[in-house]
């Protein structure tokens, strides 16, 4: 079996990526990881959003995928934020350090709300200008943790790790997601014990997306038919919450698919992005679109004007 930690593709992405560390907070124990990846120039990158397990790595091959074909991509993980609005405001810091004025963000579980919330939070002076939500959701309260949520900041590393593995896959699972499952075990144990609490409390504090501020929004949802900590009832949810959204179904891949169905995944991503080549908000190399795909988003522009 392959381990992802030792596949080239992960050490040429560990050994040509170098990972950035950014305060831009008045408390300078508040450090931003991250990954930056592809032209600088590109000013509307794809900004990736991890899960509650997760880091900045766990996006490697979506990081290599894009950054070949063209795009500007950033993998980052968080600092420790105990509540939604702080978070809000430490990561619009962050874009303002990055001189990016508007972003594209993929997330994942966690990152999928945190992203929703982000969007909700700027929407008067709009800094998403689409989303990607993976196994993601919009309401806290389907964790049923919302009277524990207070109290995640008491509890030893060990109590921590064990709450967050208990939504793992259970019961046999193909090569490729046991590799995956394996992966985000390693990076968990990377995790102390004040970043694990203040993701699951940020998971679990009672809140919930206000869909009307973001109504606007240009928005992909990356679900799997089999095994994830999700619940059907949450996924529905989301549906109604986007109802015009485009749909991408992957019959497996559990909690994971960007690491064990990565081709997939990226393709998804791929096709959610084309639709703002050839405008100020692509995420790619204006270079690296063929003129005839150009000539096609300008006429659909174009069409889109008329009507």
């Amino acid at each position: 079996m392959e381990e992802i930690r030792i596949s080239p593709d992960y050490n040429w992405f560990r050994s040509t990526v170098p990972l950035k560390k950014i305060i831009v907070d008045d408390d300078d124990s508040k450090v931003w990881s991250l990954y930056d990846a592809g032209p600088k120039s590109i000013r509307c990158p794809i900004i990736f959003l991890p899960p509650v397990s997760g880091t900045a790595e766990v996006f490697f091959q979506q990081v290599l995928a894009l950054t070949g074909w063209g795009y500007r991509v950033i993998s980052l993980q968080y600092p420790v934020y105990w509540d939604l609005l702080e978070f809000c405001d430490g990561f619009r810091k962050l874009l303002d350090h990055l001189q990016l004025d508007k972003v594209h963000l993929f997330g994942a579980s966690l990152g999928g709300f945190l992203a929703q919330k982000f969007a909700e939070c700027t929407h008067k002076s709009p800094r998403v200008h689409s989303l990607i939500l993976c196994n993601s959701f919009s309401d806290t309260s389907i964790f049923n943790q919302t009277w524990t949520a207070n109290s995640f900041w008491l509890m030893p590393a060990f109590m921590l790790k064990k709450i967050v593995l208990g939504n793992f896959a259970k019961g046999p699972v193909d090569p490729k997601m046991a590799d995956a499952i394996d992966f985000m075990v390693d990076r968990l144990e990377s995790l102390n014990q004040s970043e694990l609490a203040s993701r699951l409390t940020l998971n679990c504090q009672n809140s919930y997306v206000e869909p009307h501020k973001i109504k606007d929004l240009a928005v992909t949802i990356v679900d799997v038919f089999d095994q994830s900590a999700l619940s059907h009832e949450a996924k529905e949810e989301m549906y109604k919450l986007y109802p015009n959204a485009r749909r991408a179904h992957l019959k497996t891949g559990g909690n994971f698919p960007y690491l064990c169905r990565s081709a997939e995944v990226n393709l998804y991503i791929q096709i959610h992005l084309r639709q703002f080549h050839g405008t100020r908000y692509a995420a790619i190399s204006p270079a690296m679109v063929s003129a005839e795909e150009l000539e096609v988003q300008k006429s659909n522009l174009m069409n889109s004007d008329d009507d």
